[in-house]
């Protein structure tokens, strides 16, 4: 389909806005929006197409869309402003903070690895519904009690669910208030970013509709071949980990006001491409931590070449999926070319990551299921090469 792109930028990032129709004319979106800041300047901030498949509703400039894995980069962003501030360690237990979470021998489980998907907490051992997760409190009390998968801290599995409510948890225990309202009150408002983690009410007439791979908000068709009945081992099957995680804990209708007002640190943050690189951008400008904190985030926690247990399913043998502490690094140069930039990616396809060494920010976002959380959605790669190919962003290279 085709669709006027509505926005700005700057002369020299035209490819980018060519590239971004191009997205809607040929690689099948319906509704996006990409924006870029450079130098500490918005630089691209453009929007085209429609909040919902019947093309009844166009998008516009304030549209929020569900980014899906894209917000455990904010989660983690959450906890390393704390760390920052000298109120939490992350070489601490977790039970220092949260002592319920020392049951079923994870006394000594270090905060660190709940950042890096090394704490073994895919999933519950019994399935939880959706109703259960929209319940903070259940939610955390029964992951508390859970025995991990495999041994803790000996391989790295991700964390599709979970992640959020474990370190949400720890944020909470630090903080006294929710991890949606400590993001709102501590980032995103300071920076006037349009982005939440449990979406006021009041905002939902401005979320478009999130259209998976049935055309609905759900994504547990996303994964073909698992099995219907729930997985519980995790080597029955090439996708069990991941089956396992998802249907272990199942975030609903993405779309349902219940779901977006709930918060899911995880997996349900609502944003504008917009607000996702304006928080990336204060990030990677010095704004948000200080330079040693984002070194220490930006710090390998996956060993040389070792596999996730649970992306690695999807991914080529020779593709390893490395961790920092929340973040994704650019080992494959899904975040262009330097491989110092980091941030993460949502199921669908939508991205937000920060090159402080380019001093660059981006973020994109959308409503069709493409790619992956890994960042290789082909409307998105598209529009990374087109914005370091672009005069002044082009050579610099780490």
């Amino acid at each position: 389909m085709t669709a006027a792109v509505q926005g700005t930028c700057a002369p020299e990032f035209e490819n980018v806005r060519a590239e971004f129709a191009r997205n809607f004319a040929e690689r099948g979106e319906v509704g996006a929006a990409v924006a870029v800041y450079l130098d500490g300047e918005k630089v691209v901030d453009l929007w085209g197409g429609h909040a919902d498949a019947d093309g009844t509703r166009p998008w516009e400039r304030d549209t929020l869309v569900t980014v899906y894995s894209t917000s455990k980069g904010l989660t983690a962003l959450c906890a390393h402003l704390l760390a920052d501030r000298g109120e939490l360690d992350l070489d601490a237990p977790v039970a220092r903070y949260w002592p319920e979470f020392a049951q079923a021998g994870k006394g000594e489980v270090p905060v660190r690895w709940l950042l890096s998907h090394r704490a073994v907490l895919i999933g519950p051992r019994e399935p939880l519904t959706a109703e259960d997760v929209y319940d903070w409190e259940k939610t955390c009390a029964v992951l508390a009690a859970t025995e991990p998968w495999w041994e803790p801290g000996t391989a790295q599995g991700y964390h599709a669910v979970s992640f959020g409510f474990l370190v949400g948890e720890v944020v909470r225990r630090v903080t006294g208030v929710s991890l949606g309202t400590f993001l709102r009150t501590e980032i995103t408002e300071p920076l006037g970013a349009d982005l939440y983690i449990g979406t006021p009410a009041s905002e939902h007439g401005r979320c478009a509709r999130f259209i998976g791979p049935d055309g609905d908000g759900v994504l547990s068709s996303a994964f073909p071949g698992i099995p219907d009945g729930t997985v519980r081992s995790l080597d029955s099957h090439p996708f069990a980990p991941l089956a396992l995680a998802m249907r272990h804990m199942p975030t609903g209708d993405v779309n349902s006001a219940t779901c977006r007002s709930a918060e899911i640190p995880a997996a349900n943050g609502n944003a504008t491409a917009r607000g996702l690189a304006a928080v990336y951008r204060a990030l990677a400008d010095g704004e948000l931590v200080g330079p040693g904190t984002l070194a220490a985030l930006r710090e390998r926690q996956s060993r040389p070449g070792e596999r996730d247990l649970v992306l690695g399913a999807f991914a080529p043998e020779d593709l390893p999926f490395a961790w920092s502490c929340g973040y994704m690094l650019n080992e494959s140069h899904y975040f262009g070319p330097n491989r110092t930039a980091f941030g993460h990616g949502g199921a669908g396809g939508s991205l937000a990551f920060a090159d402080p060494e380019s001093r660059l920010a981006y973020a994109y976002v959308m409503n069709s299921f493409g790619g992956g959380t890994t960042g290789d959605d082909t409307r998105n790669l598209a529009l990374v090469e087109a914005v370091y190919a672009t005069p002044g962003v082009a050579g610099r290279t780490s």
